[in-house]
């Protein structure tokens, strides 16, 4: 990826940032409703485990559930959701059934979501990500912003 997509990416996703499309975070166990069906968050032996109805798709390591949504147009219906484990984010995409589970590859602590199509910016505590068909990349800034 040049350089310069990287800055654009950068620019972009701030000024997501200003035009308050961050998603907040949720630590709601269930039921959720996506557009695969009700999604229920369970402890068990193993961590936590995600279910959609009463079919167990994805198990993970977590102390608690903190996850990001997205929602479809005007409904509540959640289409997609970044959740926390304690090996990294996990992203699941409620659009097909069973859900897609695709798991990023770095161990970070994500404190802002902003979906772009079907890409996903992260704000975490190692700087921003971009998440998109499986691949995780590093966006950087051409410029200092101070606080």
């Amino acid at each position: 990826m040049s350089l310069s997509k990287i800055y654009i990416r950068f620019a972009l996703a701030s000024t997501l940032l200003l035009g308050a499309l961050a998603h907040a975070q949720s630590d709601a166990a269930g039921p959720i409703a996506t557009k695969a069906g009700a999604l229920h968050f369970l402890r068990d032996e193993s961590g936590m485990a995600a279910l959609i109805d009463t079919q167990v798709f994805d198990r993970f390591d977590a102390k608690r559930i903190a996850h990001f949504d997205e929602t479809s147009g005007g409904s509540a219906t959640v289409t997609r959701m970044l959740v926390q484990s304690d090996t990294g984010p996990v992203l699941y995409d409620f659009r097909r059934n069973p859900p897609l589970v695709q798991r990023v590859s770095q161990r970070m602590t994500v404190r802002r979501v902003f979906w772009q199509g079907e890409e996903v910016v992260m704000q975490s505590n190692l700087g921003w990500y971009g998440f998109q068909r499986g691949k995780l990349t590093k966006l950087q800034s051409s410029t200092t912003t101070y606080h």
